[in-house]
């Protein structure tokens, strides 16, 4: 026992460092010998990605955020430069559109020299309850000038729609859905507008874009400064080609996508563009079903991840697909 502790046991662990030592040295001195190009299986290969054109089925649904407000009044413009003769209501109440608000009489001058007078009645120009009417019997009027004003018992709801939007609301449809935050149903609203402001006079939200607008059915109760959701159809197409937005230089009446060819190099192909949602969009000629694209146009911009399909990530200035 005394010779194992004294000779055997320091030789067995002056064996085992050295193996520890010699492995240390090949790992130091001869580490780059292991290259990229012996592994089998490499951990990442990124490539560029192609999309195959298939049919679908695209809901060109415009949404906007939105808020309910007092319908603007109508002006009631005196219709001769005259003076009023007869009143026949009173600020406050409420008229129906056409009802007989005054008269207004002028002195003229007939075709034949003589002295004549011209009669003419004013009518309300809506139906709503009459404001800002101070007219009197006596009280002289130049022709246009407001003689009061009609605030209409209605609301609207409006928002802001990014101008680029507008390329998806070319055919303008005339109603919306709206619903209301904390409110009734979803509804309805029809008469829907867009203005737009002139050079000059934007400010504040409306700097951000036209103005869309409809109005409240009246059986829907709202309170101004509500807000509201407003989703406005723009149309859908059925069984046509689509692709995704990120193929396409343009994504509104025409565009260019990078079509692959059968020697895996790419020519620039001029497409006709339809409806989008937002993540495709429907190609109306200039290709196939069945035809390959570039998933992604060649040097674009950074695009939302939230129009990248589910097995692609958005790394920097790069597009990275797995």
């Amino acid at each position: 026992m005394g010779v194992a502790r004294r000779w055997v046991f320091p030789i067995i662990w002056m064996v085992i460092f050295a193996i520890i030592a010699a492995a240390l040295v090949k790992f130091a001195f001869f580490g780059d010998a292991l290259k990229a190009d012996d592994l089998e299986y490499p951990t990442v290969a990124i490539e560029e990605q192609h999309y195959e054109v298939v049919s679908g089925t695209i809901t060109n649904d415009v949404e906007l955020s939105g808020s309910i407000s007092a319908a603007a009044s109508v002006a009631i413009p005196a219709t001769l430069s005259g003076e009023v003769r007869e009143v026949s209501v009173a600020a406050g109440q409420s008229v129906k559109k056409g009802q007989e608000i005054l008269k207004l009489r002028a002195e003229v001058m007939n075709p034949d020299g003589t002295q004549g007078t011209q009669w003419k009645v004013v009518s309300a120009p809506a139906t709503g309850k009459l404001t800002d009417f101070t007219a009197l019997v006596g009280a002289s009027f130049e022709v246009g000038s407001p003689l009061g004003s009609i605030a209409p018992p209605s609301y609207i709801v409006s928002g802001t729609v990014p101008s680029e939007q507008l390329y998806r609301l070319v055919d303008r449809p005339k109603e919306a859905t709206v619903a209301i935050n904390g409110g009734p149903a979803p509804f309805t609203c029809t008469g829907l507008s867009i203005t737009f402001v002139a050079a000059g006079e934007s400010s504040g939200e409306s700097a951000a874009g036209p103005t869309v607008s409809c109005v409240v059915p009246r059986d829907v109760v709202v309170f101004p400064g509500l807000t509201a959701a407003i989703t406005i159809a723009g149309g859908i197409a059925e069984d046509v080609m689509v692709v995704p937005i990120t193929a396409v230089e343009g994504t509104a009446l025409s565009g260019n996508v990078y079509f692959v060819l059968p020697d895996g190099t790419t020519e620039l192909r001029e497409v006709v563009l339809g409806l989008n949602d937002g993540i495709t969009v429907e190609v109306v000629s200039g290709l196939e079903v069945g035809d390959k694209i570039l998933q992604f146009v060649p040097g674009a911009e950074a695009v939302d991840e939230g129009a990248l399909p589910d097995n692609c990530y958005q790394d920097g200035d790069e597009v990275v697909c797995y």
